[in-house]
């Protein structure tokens, strides 16, 4: 006898649009535990603001997200974060305080209202801090830290709350590329390794081909694509998604793609 599993994330006919522009029609979207999903499309296609759908932060026009088979209202805002995580584009801090403290947020959704951190937490928090080279920068206060080394705490701050599913805006912005490849196998590690689910806005096509399995392509007016990575990830179909001819070069049984 089989038992069925609900996805780790689904939307049922979602509808999405923002300032009278239309991201998605009636989409139908599955991600499974140790998937990982790359989200692409031109610049104002409404990338941001689908993910942000999807992680329960913005309601959509029709249709419906669900966390393994439950609405975010009937999971609620603490167990909701006990499955999901979210890295968005950009952050503000609230104020001052060392890197260890700033992921040591990452814990919240863990702990009972009047908890205090714990030497457990301070652990996962400084592992977490190691993945993303981090680990000597603890006692640093946050505003000394470079555009990319925040955008390395932020990640290490959504490791430390351990979800089972990572929604990323753009999670390598502000990276050197040494860091952007080491992020992406980071994340490739938390699906294979942890069994995660991972959905993210990327722009660079290459490595969505070498780091995700399926693809989701948004077109800006409605129209998504969604499959296989090889199968959504090639010249024809990139050319018409950023409406300019692209060239696919192979090496080493991996693909890049260029302008023409």
């Amino acid at each position: 006898m089989t038992t069925h599993t609900a996805p780790l994330l689904e939307t049922r006919r979602l509808t999405v649009s923002i300032g009278g522009n239309s991201v998605c029609r009636d989409l139908d979207l599955t991600l499974q535990a140790g998937e990982r999903l790359a989200i692409l499309g031109r610049n104002g296609a409404g990338k941001s603001t689908l993910l942000s759908v999807l992680a329960g932060l913005r309601a959509a026009q029709a249709g419906k997200v669900l966390l393994n088979g439950a609405s975010y209202a009937t999971l609620g805002p603490r167990k909701s974060a006990l499955i999901r995580g979210w890295l968005p584009q950009a952050r503000a801090d609230a104020f001052a305080s060392t890197v260890l403290e700033a992921a040591l947020v990452g814990r919240h959704p863990h702990l009972d209202r009047w908890d205090w951190e714990s030497a457990k937490d301070a652990q996962i928090v400084r592992a977490a801090l190691k993945a993303v080279d981090l680990a000597e920068f603890e006692q640093r206060e946050v505003q000394t830290l470079s555009g990319g080394e925040r955008q390395r705490l932020a990640i290490a701050t959504l490791l430390t709350q351990e979800p089972r599913l990572l929604l990323l805006d753009e999670p390598i912005t502000h990276l050197d590329l040494k860091h952007q490849i080491a992020m992406l196998e980071l994340f490739a590690a938390a699906a294979g390794d942890g069994g995660a689910g991972v959905a993210m806005v990327l722009h660079e096509p290459a490595l969505a081909w070498r780091f995700c399995d399926r693809a989701l392509l948004i077109h800006g007016d409605g129209r998504t694509e969604t499959g296989a990575t090889k199968e959504m990830l090639t010249a024809e179909r990139l050319s018409a998604l950023y409406q300019y001819p692209l060239q696919a070069i192979e090496c080493d049984g991996r693909i890049s793609f260029i302008p023409r």
